[in-house]
């Protein structure tokens, strides 16, 4: 009897895992018909599955990098490309620009060509040729904002000759070349450009004799600079001189020669009552030839010559400060030694005044006799303005 109970308790669970199994082997049918129809389905609709390649990771790294190579010089040429576009666009923009600057100047100005260089201009020359602008922008008595320096026109034929006649150093001793000078002035290079450097003086000059004694007298030998010329001193002029063929007072009485006498202040101040200045009536009366020349134009006269310049509200802030310098230098140049340079009212501001002018007449080698600044007060103090009324010694030697 035990044994039979035993033999029901061992299969027993056997029996209870029956139902167990059927059902798995059921689900497994199922998911294999199923798995079976869309095996079927798809392959009859003609899609083959891709297939799947297993390529080394090395090589495909390699592909990367170098893929990154490339991506990396197309960015940098991109960026190369971009550049060069803006600069072009910019050349574009000048260009134009430029080119309609051209268009309006050819307008207003249609012989701007014949006034072109051959060369590009530098140095002292560049300067004498100009133009400036004025320190105080647009001048509406000259309808202009710039000022050119008095040239003649001629000179532009004569580059190599000019930039010769233009080459010294700044503030020492002009080149002993008259007869360069006279050269270039009979080609037509006349006035000649002003130049920032003191002429030649004499050695152991000699002051001149006073009036009316030095219209007869003949000077001390030592009085001349007599690099230019064949003759050095007066005693080889005098056999030089020719008598006239014919009087001169018989010309005059039959009205045959026609002149123009030429007479300085210092003669014109002969007579007692010619004392005014030579634009004055006086000095028509008196036979003086007039000429009227610009703050820009070289002086007419020899250099060591004159006695006296006198300047008056003319030379001042107003004029750009190179022009103004060269102004200043021929001057000099004009002045014998012990000559006097009268400058009045000349007016600058304040900050002007030490900053500027003061050193540039240093520059200009002349001695202070006097020297006398004061502020200009009609527009109120405020404004800073002041007159400069110096005298000017021309070193003797």
């Amino acid at each position: 009897m035990g044994i039979i109970k035993d033999e029901h308790r061992r299969l027993k669970p056997s029996h209870a895992q029956s139902p167990m199994t059927s059902k798995l082997k059921i689900l497994l049918l199922v998911v294999s018909t199923n798995l079976l129809s869309v095996f079927l389905f798809a392959g009859s609709s003609g899609w083959v599955a891709p297939a799947v390649h297993f390529v080394d990771s090395g090589t495909l790294l390699r592909e990367l990098n170098a893929t990154q190579r490339q991506l990396s010089n197309t960015l940098w040429q991109v960026s190369q490309l971009s550049k060069l576009l803006a600069t072009a666009n910019s050349l574009l923009e000048t260009t134009l620009t430029d080119i309609g600057k051209a268009h309006r100047e050819e307008e207003e100005s249609p012989d701007e060509d014949l006034e072109k260089w051959a060369r590009r201009l530098t140095g002292e020359l560049k300067l004498v040729v100009g133009p400036h602008k004025f320190p105080l922008g647009y001048n509406p008595n000259i309808g202009s904002d710039e000022l050119y320096p008095v040239l003649g026109t001629s000179c532009r034929r004569y580059e190599e000759e000019l930039v010769k006649y233009m080459s010294y150093e700044v503030g020492g001793e002009c080149p002993s070349d008259e007869w360069f000078a006279q050269r270039l002035m009979l080609k037509g290079c006349e006035p000649l450009p002003r130049r920032r450097c003191h002429p030649k003086s004499p050695v152991g000059y000699v002051e001149p004799a006073p009036l009316p004694e030095s219209l007869w007298a003949i000077p001390a030998d030592t009085s001349i600079t007599w690099d230019a010329y064949t003759c050095k001193n007066y005693s080889c002029l005098l056999p030089a001189s020719v008598p006239p063929e014919f009087p001169e007072s018989d010309a005059i009485e039959h009205g045959r020669v026609g002149g123009v006498q030429l007479m300085s202040e210092a003669e014109e101040m002969i007579e007692p009552e010619d004392t005014a200045r030579p634009q004055h009536p006086n000095g028509r009366r008196c036979a003086t030839l007039m000429c009227t020349i610009s703050v820009a134009h070289r002086l007419p006269f020899y250099d060591n010559t004159l006695d006296l310049v006198h300047s008056t509200h003319v030379l001042s802030n107003w004029i750009p400060d190179a022009m103004l310098e060269f102004a200043l230098f021929d001057i000099y140049r004009v002045l014998r030694p012990g000559g006097v340079f009268w400058l009045d009212h000349f007016f600058c501001l304040g900050h002007q005044l030490n900053a500027t002018y003061a050193p540039m007449f240093d520059r200009i080698g002349f001695r202070k006799l006097r020297w006398n600044a004061g502020r200009k007060l009609d527009r109120g103090i405020e404004k800073n303005e002041w007159y400069i009324s110096t005298l000017l010694e021309k070193p003797m030697t």
